[in-house]
């Protein structure tokens, strides 16, 4: 396959950006979209560019790090796929790839392709976690978990903090991030014990940090690679109003 790809090229945070277009010759249609890459960048080496810097880590859809938006789309069009396991295959053979950063205030570019995702991080130190003891593994095993919260927390807990959702939402809202990981503490007993502070710190935090809000249009859901629900958004509403509601009347 010989493909034409337009690129970002950014210095840093504080210089303009612009598209730059790279040929990619001779891809096989078995190669991943990042290992695409690296052909690209091997070729930049030996001609002496600058190679073309992009985020990756497990390259099994597992860490979140492969945050590209391809042709308009955060990590490519095919469904609850991550950029690394997209495959060269799902492109055609003289196809012209447009690759972009995250968009976001909150995530400032740092070179290229990669973005500073540190956000996300601060957002889970506020309250992500938990504090209280809670035994060791055979003592959590012995709480009783009814299996459609033990089910709906699995299924929060898939989030990869990759940033998808941001960069799919039009206000740039990190709400389905934030919403997955307090859903995961909150429906398990052992996270309970938190569940005021924590939603409130983390919302906190969410809006220190310049995310925008939801508005309910749904395109986190659809671009994220884990297919996080917007259940967990609802979900979270009404433990902050909850919240908000206990803390005026403490």
């Amino acid at each position: 396959m010989n493909l034409t790809l337009r690129v970002w090229r950014q210095k840093n945070s504080i210089t303009s950006g612009q598209f730059v277009e790279y040929a990619a010759k001779d891809i096989s249609p078995d190669m991943s979209f990042l290992e695409m890459l690296d052909v690209v960048n091997e070729g930049l080496i030996l001609s002496g560019e600058e190679q073309i810097a992009f985020d990756h880590d497990c390259r099994e859809g597992i860490c979140g790090m492969c945050s590209l938006v391809i042709n308009g789309k955060p990590h490519g069009a095919l469904p609850a796929t991550t950029t690394c396991q997209l495959h060269m295959r799902f492109f055609k053979d003289g196809d012209t790839i447009t690759i972009e950063p995250w968009r976001a205030s909150a995530f400032p570019v740092i070179k290229d392709l990669v973005v500073d995702r540190t956000a996300f991080d601060r957002i889970i130190q506020s309250g992500g976690y938990v504090s209280v003891s809670t035994g060791g593994a055979p003592d959590g095993n012995a709480i009783p978990i009814p299996k459609e919260d033990a089910d709906k927390a699995f299924d929060a807990a898939a989030c990869i903090g990759c940033g998808a959702c941001v960069a799919a939402c039009k206000n740039a809202s990190a709400m389905l991030f934030v919403s997955a990981k307090v859903s995961h503490l909150s429906l398990l007993p052992q996270g309970k014990v938190e569940e005021t502070r924590r939603v409130l710190n983390m919302i906190g935090q969410m809006d220190a940090e310049g995310f925008g809000n939801c508005t309910n249009i749904g395109s986190c859901e659809a671009a994220c690679p884990k297919e996080i629900s917007l259940d967990n958004i609802a979900r979270m509403n009404r433990l902050y109003a909850k919240a908000l509601l206990k803390n005026k009347l403490s």
